[in-house]
């Protein structure tokens, strides 16, 4: 079975590798970072398209998503975490549901997540990544919270 880490680049995504690694038995793991294409942002957030569309927009989103996911994936081997892997993964609907898809796609045997993580506001207008995974993953999901300070 594989460990599926939602990792954002966010404090709490960090503690939730962390974690993982401190007192999860040792499993494949794989590091998933979730990007939102250019598109889906828009059609998300209508208001938000101002101004002209930038085609290395997207390009710059996927890469910079990847970098996060390859971050994430060194932090899980630093943390004692061995068996990693990682991928960035286009959003096509929701980022909740691409995290709750992806560990369906790699029968994930656990979820892991932070408790919040870059959304910032629109999670409180829109709830929380954590919290739809957690009522929609169909599978044992753990949310870590804050490292304290």
């Amino acid at each position: 079975m594989t460990i599926l880490v939602a990792y954002d680049g966010s404090a709490d995504s960090r503690a939730a590798i962390e974690f993982a690694a401190k007192h999860l038995a040792a499993e494949p793991t794989l590091i998933v970072t979730v990007w939102e294409p250019l598109l889906v942002q828009l059609k998300k957030y209508p208001l938000a398209a101002t101004g002209a569309i930038d085609p290395n927009t997207e390009q710059e989103a996927q890469a910079q998503a990847e970098q996060h996911a390859k971050e994430g994936a060194e932090l899980a081997i630093a943390a004692g975490l061995s068996d990693v892997t990682y991928r960035a993964v286009a959003d096509n609907e929701s980022i909740w549901k691409t995290i709750v898809d992806v560990a369906d796609e790699v029968d994930a045997s656990l979820v892991v997540t932070g408790s919040r993580g870059l959304a910032g506001v629109r999670s409180v207008l829109l709830g929380s990544v954590s919290n739809h995974v957690l009522h929609h993953a169909h599978r044992p999901t753990l949310i870590v919270p804050p490292a304290k300070a």
